[in-house]
């Protein structure tokens, strides 16, 4: 079963084209790994599949729904994090996700069922705006966890924090697809994509360079030993910033 489906999808702004044709699918409960440099479309494309941005031709459906169309129906069906930290930092951690609730029309009991999914539990009365970034990120995920979406979009979840949190978040990655959630998530960490993605596509001016299981990606690149961030080096040209073993 199909969570995504992707035909030749395309941005242009004016005369630049940030997504250029794109044609993939994301099967039901994989997590699926979107990667490229800065500036090679994700963001872009995470907009259009979400329903915030329209497409300038080509055609999506999440969860069966039609990104332009459906958007009404398709909201419901997904969450999304992005890297950027908004929430109400003058809140509580239980205020900022009764809030969502509300929002979602979603029971208020949901709460605290996301809040100890995150391993939040203990430290929702705590105004979120003394939280450590890795606290942040993990209410992030919680309110976009309150009803229960069906594919969750998580756009550099791990971005800037230390190993120990990031180890937790991959955890609650991986937990959710036991759970059946399909995870679009885009992320600079190779080993991180590596550990985590059942398949991955690799995005080079906004056009898909490669799409494959990571090991597959990584016996066909024909160097011995070779790394995910091999693969992306070379496909892409573009150095990461940091090194993946240090995510």
């Amino acid at each position: 079963m199909l969570a995504i489906e992707v035909n030749e999808l395309t941005r242009k702004y004016d005369d630049v084209l940030a997504v250029d044709q794109l044609t993939f699918n994301v099967q039901a409960g994989e997590i699926f790994g979107f990667l490229g440099p800065n500036g090679a479309g994700k963001t872009t494309t995470i907009k259009m599949l979400t329903g915030q941005l329209r497409p300038s031709s080509g055609s999506a459906k999440v969860c069966g729904f039609d990104v332009v169309t459906q958007r009404q129906q398709l909201k419901p069906a997904i969450g999304v994090v992005f890297e950027y930290q908004n929430i109400y930092e003058r809140m509580t951690a239980v205020e900022n996700l009764r809030f969502s609730a509300r929002l979602y029309g979603v029971n208020g009991n949901r709460v605290k069922e996301v809040l100890a999914q995150v391993g939040l539990q203990d430290q929702g009365r705590k105004k979120s705006g003394k939280f450590s970034n890795g606290m942040k990120q993990r209410l992030l995920i919680a309110r976009a966890l309150l009803h229960r979406p069906r594919v969750l979009f998580l756009d550099e979840p791990t971005k800037g924090l230390d190993p120990g949190v990031a180890l937790d978040i991959r955890g609650i990655v991986q937990q959710l697809k036991t759970e059946g959630v399909t995870v679009f998530l885009t992320t600079h960490y190779m080993e991180e994509a590596d550990r985590l993605c059942d398949r991955v596509a690799i995005l080079h001016n906004g056009r898909i360079a490669a799409l494959d299981k990571p090991i597959h990606l990584k016996h066909n690149i024909g160097q011995e030993n070779a790394t995910l961030e091999d693969v992306f080096l070379a496909l892409t040209g573009h150095k990461l910033a940091e090194r993946s073993a240090s995510a």
